[in-house]
């Protein structure tokens, strides 16, 4: 919950202390963040997910509800950017960003706990 937090804050502040520098707007720093950000967010959600008792539907599907959480929370990120944040405007290559983090973090998870 709290690197949710961390996630909010960072993403809706201006973007003015960040650098500029790309190839191609997704190998940006940027992209990078995001991707960064959100593997693990969904590390960390599938970890705490598989390890609690009290809902045997999420412990079941752990890595499904982890990804879609992630994920919707991403892209409400990006809107609320885009609608409710002066200066700032939603992206898809950041909601593109987010998504391969998210994807990333099921790898990470897998290659830690699983393989």
């Amino acid at each position: 919950m709290m690197w949710a937090a961390v996630i909010l804050l960072t993403t809706l502040l201006p973007s003015s202390s960040m650098p500029a520098v790309s190839v191609w707007e997704l190998f940006s720093f940027d992209s990078f963040a995001h991707a960064f950000l959100f593997s693990v967010l969904t590390f960390l959600m599938i970890v705490g997910l598989a390890k609690q008792f009290t809902f045997p539907r999420l412990r079941h599907y752990t890595i499904r509800y982890s990804l879609f959480l992630s994920t919707m929370f991403g892209i409400s990120i990006e809107l609320m950017q885009h609608y409710f944040i002066p200066g700032r405007q939603g992206d898809i290559i950041d909601v593109l960003a987010n998504t391969i983090g998210c994807l990333l973090g099921i790898v990470l998870f897998k290659w830690i706990y699983v393989w």
